[in-house]
């Protein structure tokens, strides 16, 4: 054979090697002759789907079909011939881009843009007039391109946040187990999957767990969890259980699987092919800004009708000459539609979104949608997991217990040399033993060179913690030696953790190697265990002392270690019982589901090896990051499986728990029999500011007794709750009952698979980056450096987007709109000549307003922000009653009374007094007062252009007045200090700009008429603006002095 050479030397580099040359040799012949032909590639994703066929082939066929070794793997050199194939990615779902453009020129307030525009081309021809409808052109087109361009950088921003997430996966390549970016992954690679692990490619299950199950709801849709198996249990690939496709998540169990499918030839591929473009979805906010739209809407086309029915019906007829023809009459009307268009708000929209992004990119934060950040300002609960989101989830051990004797971990070379024999403490080989073979965890062999400490490492916290403690533990006296353990037994079988049992379990069984071969020695099997000792020591009836003998496990004996577990919870470690028991008649060959039924039955008459003592600290930021949040009205609890005391314990810590005295369960079923929270609405169950700060602790079994008469008075009259030793399940209906009462909000924290159902069920997820897959596929938003301090900032950012553009709509309103529509009310039905242009309308709703309120985009937080109430999502909206208020009977009724003076002050000078140009109609003609039309008419552009300068500077005023809302401009000035935004002087400069052009380019005279104004009337609306920022400043003095008074009350 040509390759021998080959093979020879390959094997004496690696030894073992050659039993995977041997089997390619062998492939190729099996696959021209036994096995099923592979079905040809088909263009149709449903066709392809349809003709997979590697779960119905034996699992050694599947080795061979895809050249890989059961233990070996890959070699490397496969490795890069498989990748030239192309890297491990679905391509998202092809963007119709058309239908963007439409949205971007016609969405929102656009389209009364263009019906202005397609009415004006209308009233040019047939109706006579000349057409200055090229300038609206000019400008929707502008402004839809602004509106595109921010929503591009967005998107854009929020692309670059998501590639911040590397998904990891583990294989087995070159004989040793490694873990790769999921995007290397190649067809035939053996990966290895464990609880938490997202699926990252097609693959054939090999080997399996027991208890493996999956959740397939992103494929499915269907919420329950699929058993694994080795076998097909059906033709179908999408349904049989042999299989496990990408983008599904292990949620209980482990296997291995072969890689048979990478990228866009998965099942998930094929089916985002079929499935197309993704719906488009409203967010919370935009929501809001789409009832303002049609709110606003309704109104501008009823008054433009109302405008042209007057015309119609009375001002043609009564004051025949007056808006001489329907043309003019037309374009006078537009000026309904586009003054109460606040052009500026949707523009806001869009770049909050680019600015929250931007801000979040910063922090490591991912947030998947942007909606998230404004529900986050809605937050009044706060629901935490405790270890990996408020503790470190960097555990160690720190305590070690048997019975008569309890050491810490820094001190076991201490005690032993103190010892006249090392023998008195021959009980830390049994707890070795047991620590280190029942271990769900393993190192990452590319770390293996670097110190233990250091090592990477893939499992849960807790098995890491007992993984690196008894690897790193050696006493040649009591031959405790972990590669001698290693070598010297081997796994039988496995039942890993769950939140349902709570403990692990591994039967392991000695052997002997001879001359290579490896053999069970004749020696007895043995099942290991260690999880809870709630769960585990009432199965127990002996108990290990320190040197190794073993006693009954007595009263007095269950009290101590009670007694111990107790006080070291009560410091905050998390305890497992570690326990063991013979099996000397373990018969060989069972299946996995006859072995775990056989195991389920022999928990019992477990000796009780020893404790162990776990400490997991809190995160350096979670004390300081919970007072931020409590501040600002949200309700922190705790919702653990851990330990009640523990629980406690770490919620005394973080400042969760505050009070001395902390209520339980009897408490709560005695306030529920007086019945005061019988009949209440469960919308008002929330408890007052006047109510004493009360702490609750519950376990789950707790929580599965409650009524809803509990439930209220749980959710109506309890600051702090530590909710302890929940299952998955409780988890998610705490959730469910707090939603359901008190109009909350709940936000959940967690970071395990125990966690993926609560964050599921609550209003926002949000999952640590150093989290299992399962949880970080169910958050909304993913703190990728596991900074607790990001969820206050979060809150404040949802809180800022709403009352930034809180603002924007009090800022565009009253000038923007308000006034503009006087100028059209002065025209239409008090015979005046219209004071302000369409033309000028236009450009100051799409430039000078649009450029003003993008600054307001840019505040920073004002300083009380994070100490009101939580917003109530369901009954405070964006515009409400005291918005309005504020728009049209204070901000407003001072600005277009204002501008209007200018007009007349104008005329006046020009010899037309107040009762000449009011109710003027149809006698502004040619002569009127010695004037000729003429002459008339260059008045009415010159006051046009006054009244547009007046609204122009008078907007400094309002701007200024709305950036805070009770705090004084003292204290808070653009320019300098904590609320120092740039972008006002900026936007301030921009807009006198766009006046100076409008008023003095010299293409825009003759096209709209535009013309300078005498220099008197660039001072006084300086002075409207000064006067107006000080009325406001003094209704702020009135509100932080009396906030109980009726303007307080009526302060938005």
């Amino acid at each position: 054979m040509k390759d021998s050479p080959r093979k020879s030397s390959e094997q004496e580099r690696a030894p073992g090697y050659g039993i995977q040359i041997s089997y390619r040799t062998l492939s190729i012949r099996v696959e021209e002759k036994d096995l099923p032909s592979k079905a040809k590639q088909s263009a149709d994703p449903a066709d392809a789907i349809a003709s997979i066929d590697v779960h119905l082939l034996a699992t050694n066929e599947v080795y061979t079909r895809y050249s890989c070794h059961p233990t070996v793997g890959l070699e490397q050199a496969a490795v890069q011939r498989r990748s030239k194939d192309g890297r491990n990615v679905i391509s998202p779902p092809p963007t119709q881009h058309w239908k963007k453009i439409l949205n971007y020129i016609f969405g929102g307030f656009n389209f009364l843009m263009w019906i202005a525009f397609i009415v004006t081309i209308l009233s040019y021809k047939p109706l006579g007039e000349p057409d200055p409808a090229a300038v609206n052109l000019g400008v929707a087109v502008l402004l839809q391109r602004s509106t595109a361009w921010v929503d591009w950088n967005a998107s854009r921003i929020m692309k670059s946040i998501k590639s911040l997430i590397a998904h990891e996966a583990a294989v087995i390549r070159d004989g040793k187990q490694q873990l790769i970016l999921a995007t290397d992954i190649v067809v035939g690679d053996i990966v290895v999957l464990s609880t938490g692990d997202r699926v990252p490619a097609d693959l054939r299950i090999v080997a399996a767990s027991s208890d493996l199950r999956f959740d397939r709801s992103l494929l499915t849709g269907e919420s329950d969890m699929i058993p694994g198996s080795l076998e097909a249990t059906s033709d179908n690939a999408l349904e049989t259980r042999n299989l496990a496709l990408t983008s599904t998540f292990v949620t209980q169990g482990t296997c291995n699987g072969i890689v048979f499918a990478t990228g866009d030839r998965t099942v998930m591929g094929r089916l985002v092919k079929l499935s197309g473009e993704t719906k488009f979805k409203l967010t919370t906010i935009q929501k809001e800004v789409w009832f303002f739209t049609k709110v606003i809407s309704s109104i501008a086309f009823t008054m433009f009708g109302l405008s042209l029915l007057l015309y119609g019906v009375w001002l043609r007829t009564t004051y025949p000459g007056y808006d001489a023809s329907i043309s003019v009459a037309i374009m006078n009307s537009i000026g309904c539609l586009t003054a109460f268009v606040p052009q500026g708000l949707p523009v806001c929209v869009a770049l909050s979104l680019t600015i929250i992004a931007r801000r979040m990119s910063k922090r490591h934060v991912l947030v998947k949608n942007l909606a998230t950040i404004e529900t986050l300002g809605c937050m009044s609960v706060l629901c935490s997991d405790k270890t990996g989101t408020l503790t470190a989830g960097k555990m160690a051990v720190e305590s070690l217990a048997f019975l008569d004797r309890h050491l810490l971990i820094s001190e076991i070379d201490e005690k032993i040399g103190e010892a006249p024999d090392p023998r008195f403490f021959a009980g830390l080989s049994a707890l070795h033993h047991t620590a280190r073979l029942c271990n769900g965890a393993k190192f990452d062999s590319t770390t293996a060179d670097k110190p233990i400490q250091e090592r990477t490492v893939k499992g849960d916290p807790t098995d890491t913690a007992l993984l690196r403690f008894s690897e790193a533990l050696s006493i040649p006296a009591l031959y405790i030696d972990t590669s001698a353990l290693l070598s010297s037994w081997r796994k039988l079988f496995e039942i890993p953790f769950n939140s349902k049992n709570k403990w692990m379990l591994s039967v392991v069984q000695e052997t002997r190697t001879t001359e290579g071969d490896v053999a069970e020695r004749n020696s007895t099997a043995w099942m290991l265990v260690k999880g809870a000792p709630d769960m585990l020591v009432k199965s127990c009836t002996s108990v290990m002392k320190s040197d190794g003998t073993v006693v009954p496990f007595d009263e007095a004996a269950r009290q101590h270690m009670g007694d111990l577990q107790s006080n070291w919870s009560s410091e905050g470690q998390r305890v497992l019982a570690l326990c063991r028991k013979p099996l000397d008649a373990l018969k060989p060959n069972l299946s996995p589901n006859d072995m775990e039924e056989l195991m389920y039955s022999e928990i019992c008459n477990l000796t009780l090896v020893g404790l162990v003592g776990i400490r997991d600290p809190p995160r350096p930021d979670v004390p300081a990051s919970v007072a931020v949040i409590r501040r600002a009205g949200v309700r922190v609890f705790m919702v653990t499986g851990d330990f009640k005391l523990t629980a406690v314990a770490i919620a005394r810590q973080v400042g969760i728990i505050t009070q001395h005295i902390v209520d339980t369960i009897d408490d709560v079923k005695a306030a529920a029999s007086e019945k005061h929270f019988a009949d209440v609405p469960l919308r008002t169950i929330k408890p007052s500011e006047e109510d004493p700060i009360r702490a609750l602790v519950l376990t789950g079994e707790d929580v599965s007794t409650l009524t809803p008469i509990d439930w209220n008075i749980i959710v109506g009259q309890y600051t702090e709750i530590a909710f302890a030793r929940t299952t998955p399940d409780q988890k998610m209906k705490i959730v469910e009952e707090i939603k359901a009462r008190g109009d909350n909000t709940v936000a959940v924290t967690g970071d395990g698979v125990n966690d993926a159902p609560a964050l599921k069920a609550a209003d926002i997820g949000v999952a640590m980056g150093s989290g299992s897959d399962v949880a970080k596929e169910a958050a909304a938003l993913i703190l990728l450096n596991n900074d607790f301090a990001s969820i206050p900032v979060a809150i404040e950012m949802g809180r800022l987007v709403f009352d930034n553009l809180k603002k924007v709509s009090l800022y565009l309103m009253p000038v923007g709109s308000y006034t503009e529509f006087m100028a059209v009310v002065s025209n239409v039905v008090f015979g005046m000549q219209i004071p302000l242009s369409s033309y000028l309308q236009v450009c100051f709703s799409i430039t000078n307003d649009v450029v003003m309120s993008i600054s307001l985009m840019y505040e920073k937080a004002e300083a009380d922000l994070m100490l009101r109430k939580p917003r109530n999502a369901r009954t405070d909206r964006l515009t409400d009653w005291k918005l309005f208020f504020q728009i049209y009977l204070f901000l407003g009724l001072m600005s277009w009374p204002c501008a209007m003076s200018m007009w007349f002050v104008y005329m006046r000078q020009q010899g037309l007094g107040f009762h000449d140009v009011f109710l003027a109609y149809n006698n502004w003609a040619e002569g009127y007062h010695g004037y000729t039309l003429d002459q008339l008419n260059h008045f009415v552009y010159v006051g046009q252009c006054i009244y547009y300068v007046t609204m122009v500077f008078m907007q400094y005023g309002n701007l200024l007045a709305i950036r805070n809302r009770r705090v004084s401009l003292l204290q808070s000035n653009p320019l300098w200090g904590p609320r120092k935004n740039y972008a006002v002087p900026i936007g301030m400069v921009a807009t006198a700009l766009i006046a100076v052009i409008n008023l003095y380019g010299p293409g825009l005279h003759k096209v709209f008429n535009t013309t300078p104004i005498p220099g008197m009337f660039w001072g006084p609306p300086f002075a409207f603006a000064l006067g107006i920022l000080c009325v406001d400043e003094t209704r702020k003095l009135i509100v932080r002095t009396y906030p109980k008074s009726i303007v307080a009350k009526m302060a938005w």
